[in-house]
């Protein structure tokens, strides 16, 4: 049996149609999801971006980040654990490879080929396709100042990002005018990021149907920003041409941005996830095509997704870490029609992954995994893995059961507690009157870091990750 691997950055679980979506058009993943189990409560072990990808790989924890030390070329202020891949761990590439599977990374998400990564480990090949956000593709010629100020507000189009304290990011200027260097040979849909990726996939599918059995990773970046996809597809949720086609999220207070301009901004993510839809769907037709839908698992998840507004932040973050950055897409589908069409609502981690494939395949690892086998709850037939998930970000934590959401530093400090059932958009904060079942919460995630708080997480108090820390 093949396994095919999608991952979608930045892709919001409440803007998918298979997840209730109403508004958002997402025909492929819907009907890719009547083939599969489809995942409702799946978490990530920690945020963001290379955390994610570390434990999809290895199948192990990486929260509370002992260990973590920042990579040359690579700093990332208050994100530990961003950095490469253990090299004491063994990879679910690494391993398929040595038992003679055929290994491909196909990705335009950068931050895996910055100096000191390694994320490209057990490949036979790699695909890097280059050019997103602001990695160092080109060096110029820049585009007219006039073009960069289309794409930003008057009002940030000297300020810096936020609250003007994460100088790492720099300006809206520098950071639009990078990207549009970058796609400045861009002319048609299939230039963009999301078709370039998936018939890059599609091609080696094509060029490898003499491997008698493979493992595809497909890495789609998209629709992380800059949210500028084709007008056309902008068009389906914002038809006026009134206003800027703002490329950035703002990682800050939403206050920044006019109600018009927020607007156009939720278009423009929506459009993009209709366009990573499509050529998703695609390479799946693709795939049907060569037949390669009878023998091959596909699973397909995404890392985080992104707050447009809500908690009047435009960003992600550690805190408020909410259900807009922490409830996941897992669709599985199995060739055989195993669960097909049916909804698991267990609670489960993204690191369960690489332990569900490896024994889909009949492999047991040399190295244990964290990570659990979740086809038997997919399949109704397993007892519950978990009745908690943590996730962790810099020195906040987020700990869910089945009745309470929690959000606070992992020592207890500027808790959010939240009844799931009776408040699940999260709205009112129940912290203060209920420093009990906090109390409980906080516990629990303290013994999932190994049963204290490590000293370096308390130095990065008021580090919340990519945005500045909003509530106390």
């Amino acid at each position: 049996m093949n396994v095919v691997l999608i991952i979608i950055d930045t892709l919001r679980q409440d803007h998918v149609g298979c997840y209730g979506n109403k508004w958002i058009k997402t025909p492929y993943l819907d009907s890719l999801t009547k083939e599969s189990v489809l995942f409702t409560h799946a978490y990530p072990e920690s945020l963001p971006t290379l955390q994610v990808r570390r434990v999809l790989q290895t199948g192990c924890h990486i929260f509370p980040f002992i260990g973590h030390k920042a990579s040359r070329g690579n700093l990332f202020i208050g994100s530990p654990g961003w950095g490469p891949i253990s090299e004491e761990r063994d990879t679910i590439t690494e391993i398929l490879q040595q038992h003679g599977y055929r290994t491909a990374f196909i990705t335009d998400t950068y931050h895996q080929f910055k100096p000191s990564m390694n994320f490209h480990r057990g490949f036979d090949e790699w695909v890097w396709i280059r050019g997103q956000e602001h990695d160092p593709y080109r060096s110029g010629p820049a585009p007219p100042e006039e073009e960069i100020e289309n794409h930003i507000p008057e009002n940030l189009r000297t300020k810096l990002r936020g609250s003007g304290k994460i100088e790492k990011f720099g300006n809206y200027t520098d950071f639009v005018g990078k990207y549009l260097t970058n796609v400045a040979d861009r002319h048609c849909e299939e230039d963009y990021f999301p078709a370039q990726v998936f018939k890059a996939a599609t091609n080696w599918l094509e060029r490898n149907q003499d491997a008698d059995k493979f493992f595809l990773v497909v890495d789609s970046f998209d629709p992380h920003e800059p949210w500028d996809p084709p007008k056309s597809y902008r068009k389906l949720y914002d038809a006026d041409n009134d206003t800027i086609d703002f490329l950035s999220s703002l990682y800050g207070p939403v206050d920044q941005l006019s109600s018009r301009v927020l607007k156009r901004l939720r278009a423009n993510y929506a459009g993009e996830i209709t366009l990573v839809d499509r050529w998703l769907g695609y390479f799946i037709e693709k795939m049907r095509n060569l037949g390669l839908m009878e023998n091959t698992l596909i699973a397909l998840i995404s890392d985080h997704g992104h707050c447009i507004g809500e908690y009047n932040i435009v960003g992600k973050q550690g805190h408020p870490m909410s259900r807009e950055i922490c409830d996941l897409v897992l669709i599985i589908r199995h060739p055989e029609a195993e669960g097909a069409s049916t909804t698991c609502d267990s609670l489960i981690y993204n690191f369960d992954l690489p332990a569900t494939i490896l024994a889909r395949l009949g492999i047991e690892p040399e190295k244990p995994m964290d990570g659990k086998d979740i086809w038997p709850l997919a399949l109704g037939k397993g007892k519950e893995i978990y009745d908690h998930v943590t996730c962790g970000w810099g020195p906040f934590v987020m700990v869910r059961d089945r009745h309470y959401w929690y959000n606070a530093y992992l020592w207890g400090e500027s808790p959010l507690l939240y009844d799931l059932e009776a408040d699940p958009k999260l709205e009112k904060n129940i912290a203060q009157e209920y420093p009990h079942i906090c109390e409980r919460m906080k516990d629990l995630a303290i013994a999932d870091a190994g049963g204290k708080v490590p000293e370096f997480l308390r130095k990065l108090k008021g580090e919340p990750g990519c945005t500045p820390l909003l509530v106390e």
